[in-house]
Parts: structure tokens; sequence; C-alpha cells
């Protein structure tokens, strides 16, 4: 994609333009990806790109040395890329980056979590900490989506949470307050809303139907007593019901009604999210892009969203162009660098 614009380096390092190699790290819980981008003054031009591990909550027992490691393997992987390529005389390395952003599940803005991953990025990375920048995921896909442009993205995978951004870059975001509070328009609440009408079929207080068998199937239950051992162990994680949301899908799809509803009420709510942002945004006719593997893999579920929103916002539209959450860090990092105009 491409920022118009013209590098404005700081007092801290005037140098050639070609030097200035950004990196962007989408860091997700299994997997942390990071992407190299020069800067050419009009355009990002990506260098390499590569995977490594994944990352928890940087307040876990491990998070700040999970949080290292992400970024460590995944950097190396990006530019060992780059060095199978042969493009330059000269090999690069972390030394020859000029500044970084990263975005990862829980880091809330203006929060002691942000600065402490902004520190840990600046410390891996041996940069100066104001060119650096930590974020939640949320806000590293809204600005991949929507670099310099109001816009709203839908994010259903595991959890959910919808972000937006009007044209001044004010920004609003509804749900992500985690599955405890707020997980209305995931896979995991489809997923636990199958499950919870499981035992309701099983104790007989609704009809019983093939649904239920296929998702104690799954999950290696043959009784609501072993699945009600089995939700309460510790290994029993949100990601194991979030899983479950496809079959749900399958099931609806099929013409059975109780899966229907649950996927019903669970587009619902996200699509009430979405028109909230926009109402908050003063979006009258909002930019819609939508993210996330419930809603990229389970077509059904998409469609019943998509139907909610015309009726609550019908002058909204979708696209399907924007950039990845890689992108939106790398559009972060220009911005700490000073080389894009403001």
């Amino acid at each position: 994609m491409v920022l118009p614009g013209h590098p404005e380096p700081d007092d801290t390092q005037a140098v050639n333009q070609e030097s200035f190699l950004l990196a962007g790290f989408d860091a997700g819980q299994t997997t942390c990806r990071c992407r190299l981008s020069r800067w050419n003054g009009a355009c990002l031009q990506m260098a390499g790109e590569g995977r490594g591990s994944g990352v928890s909550h940087l307040d876990a027992l491990d998070g700040e040395e999970r949080f290292r490691r992400a970024i460590a393997s995944s950097l190396e992987a990006a530019l060992e890329q780059v060095r199978d390529g042969g493009s330059r005389e000269q090999p690069l390395g972390k030394e020859h980056l000029h500044a970084a952003a990263i975005g990862a599940s829980g880091i809330e803005a203006d929060t002691d979590l942000q600065t402490r991953g902004a520190a840990l990025l600046a410390s891996a990375l041996a940069l100066p900490e104001h060119r650096c920048l930590a974020t939640g995921d949320e806000r590293t896909a809204l600005r991949g989506a929507f670099p310099d442009r109001a816009g709203i993205v839908l994010i259903s995978g595991t959890g959910m949470i919808v972000v937006g951004r009007d044209a001044t870059g004010r920004e609003h975001r509804c749900g992500g307050w985690g599955w405890r509070l707020d997980g209305a328009g995931s896979a995991f609440d489809i997923g636990h809303q199958a499950l919870q009408l499981s035992v309701r079929m099983a104790d007989g207080r609704v009809p019983d139907g093939p649904l239920r068998h296929s998702l104690w199937t799954a999950l290696g239950c043959r009784s609501a007593v072993e699945l009600k051992a089995l939700v309460v162990r510790d290994r029993h994680a949100v990601a194991d019901e979030a899983r479950l949301a496809p079959l749900v899908a399958d099931a609806a799809a099929g013409g059975d009604p109780a899966a229907r509803r649950i996927l019903q009420r669970s587009a619902s709510a996200l699509a009430d999210a979405a028109a909230a942002t926009a109402h908050a945004l003063n979006l009258q006719a909002p930019c819609l892009e939508a993210r996330g593997g419930a809603l990229e893999h389970m077509p059904l579920f998409r469609q019943l969203v998509q139907t909610s929103l015309r009726e609550q916002l019908p002058d909204s539209h979708w696209q399907t162009t924007g950039g990845d959450a890689c992108h939106g860090a790398l559009v972060f990092a220009l911005d700490r660098a000073g080389l894009r105009p403001h």
C-alpha cells in the first residue's frame, strides 16, 4: 500500500532515506509476524517477512520473556528472508533498524502495559524508546485497514473487538473486554452458547438434536457429567470452545434452527458494537472491514453480520483492500520515526 508524503527525519539520525528500515510486528498467542520495509520517501517497500514464537499477556508468569522471544525470533526470520534474497551487498541486521511498532493482544493505550511493551521492544531491538511503539493488535489492524482515513474494523476470532477512527484520527472501541465480561460476537461466544444449549438438550429442557452429538464428539465427551469435568480443568482454554464455532455454523447452514439462532445472536452483538462505534465517531456512511477467523471462514456468520448492519447502518459499505496488522504497525513506526508529514 502506498503512503504519500515526504520524509521528515528527526535530528538524531540524518542519513540517506534508503537506510530507513522499519519493523512492524503482529504478535499473537501462537505466532508473531515481523515485516521489514524500507521507506523511500513516498512509499513502503517490503524487504522481508518472518514468523516467530507467540506472546502471552505481559503480566503472565513468563510474559516479558515470551514477548522478547517473539520479537527476536520473528525478526531473525524476516532478516533471514532478506539475506536469502541477496538484494543487498551488505546483509541487513537489527542495527539497521530506524523505528518499530508492535501490536499485541491486551496492550491498552495509555497504560503501564503500553509503556512496558515499548521499553521491551526498544531493548530487544537496541532502539531509542521514542522510536518504538507497543499497542493493541486491534489498533494495528485499524491503521493497516485505514492508514489515513476514517473507517471501522470488526474483528471476530477467538475473541471480538470493534475499533474505528474518524477523519481527524479520533478513535473509539467497543468490546474486547475478555470472555468473562464481553465475548458476544466471537467464535468463543458461538461455541460457548452451543455448549450451554447442549446441556439443556441432555436434560430434556429443549429437544435433543445432532448438534449436541457433534459438539460432544469433538470434545471427547459422552455425558453432561464428563463435559462439566472437562470445562473446569486448567488445560481447557477459551480457544477450545472457539474451535467449536465452525460446527455450529455448519449445523446452521444445514438447517438447524437452534444453531442458526446462536449465530444470529452473536452476529447481532457484533453488529451492535459496530453501530455504536459509528455513532460515537459520527460516521454517517462508514467504511467497514472484516477481520478474524469467524468472519473470514464462516460465510453464514458473516452474512448475518452484514444483514444486521444493513438494518442499523444502511449507508455503510465494506472494503477488502486494506492492509493487514503488520502494515498498520509499519504505519505507526513511520509516525514514530517522523517520516510522514502531519
